[in-house]
Parts: structure tokens; C-alpha cells; sequence
């Protein structure tokens, strides 16, 4: 099974990305982030809007996705990074398929979604993440805050890292 991340560069995602890595220790998964919809082939207004591209530089997807795995691989060294390019012109239905596809081929147990939203309505038409939120496939965890989560506390009382009872012997 697999930790799956939708990876768009922002606060959140990132946020996401190091979350999925800290639960995949304690609970021995892989973490694969993907990237879809921050790669609108020839969309160089978008990629310079998210600081991957510079003002004057024109449209290079080699450029753009050396610059996410490079953001992903600075979070998460062991994470695996996959990117999908989608038309310039994607709706958030196209780039949320995408994603979903993504996690049903990587057998994704949990998908981590960085939104502020897409917790408080799973369903919305306009959310990417609250698509991906709605999928039944896979269980997912919402990453609301930038802020580091707990998990060190999570990984100390991980039974999954205490000795196993007398059962088991």
C-alpha cells in the first residue's frame, strides 16, 4: 500500500507531503506525491504566478518539474515523485481525475490533500481537493494547518512499534 500526495508547491501541500512522510514511517508506508495540475503545458503565466518560473523566462516543462521534484525531494528525500501534464486549459475535474487515477494505479491506502476547504465541503465543484476527498477508494486525510503536526507523539505510542504481547510469541 501506498501514501499518496497531491503536490502543487504551495504551504499546504507541503504540509501534506511531510505529514504523509511522518505517518509512513510509524507506519512503514511508501509516499508517492504527484503532480498535476501545476504542469498546464505551455502555461508559462501559471508556472511564474507559483515562482517556478522567473518574469522573463519563457514556457519549459523540464524546468517546472525539475523545480517540484526538487521542492518534494528537499521535504521528503525517500518520497517517489510522478507528474501528469494536463492542457493548459484543465478544469479541476480533468486534474482531480488525474489524481485519482494516479492513487487507484499506486494501490493508495490514504491520499494526503493539503486544502483549506476541502474538508468543509467534500463535494465542491470548484475544489481539486475536495474531488480527490470524495473518492471511496482510499481513505484521506485533510491537512488544514501549515503548522507541524503531532506525530512524534503518534510514532512513541505506535503500537506498531511496541513489543508484541505474549500472543504473538
Amino acid at each position: 500500500m501506498t501514501f499518496v500526495v497531491p503536490f502543487d508547491g504551495s504551504e499546504l501541500a507541503a504540509a501534506a507531503l511531510v505529514r504523509a512522510v511522518e505517518f509512513g514511517d510509524v507506519l512503514d508506508e511508501r509516499v508517492v506525491s504527484v503532480s498535476v495540475s501545476v504542469i498546464p503545458d505551455g502555461n508559462a503565466a501559471y508556472a511564474r504566478e507559483r515562482g517556478w518560473l522567473e518574469a522573463d523566462e519563457p514556457f519549459d516543462r523540464e524546468a517546472v518539474v525539475a523545480t517540484l521534484h526538487e521542492d518534494v525531494a528537499a521535504l521528503a528525500p525517500n518520497a517517489e515523485f510522478r507528474y501528469e501534464t494536463v492542457g493548459r486549459r484543465a478544469t479541476p475535474g480533468t486534474i482531480s481525475k488525474r489524481l485519482r487515477e494516479t492513487a487507484r494505479k499506486e494501490d493508495a491506502s490514504m491520499v494526503f490533500v493539503g486544502s483549506e476547504n476541502a474538508g468543509h465541503l467534500v463535494s465542491s465543484l470548484s475544489s481539486v481537493g475536495g474531488t480527490v476527498a470524495a473518492d471511496d477508494a482510499y481513505d484521506v486525510v485533510i491537512v488544514r494547518h501549515r503548522a507541524p503536526s503531532r506525530i512524534k507523539r503518534v510514532a512513541e505510542t505506535s503500537p506498531h512499534r511496541a513489543e508484541k504481547s505474549d500472543f504473538y510469541r
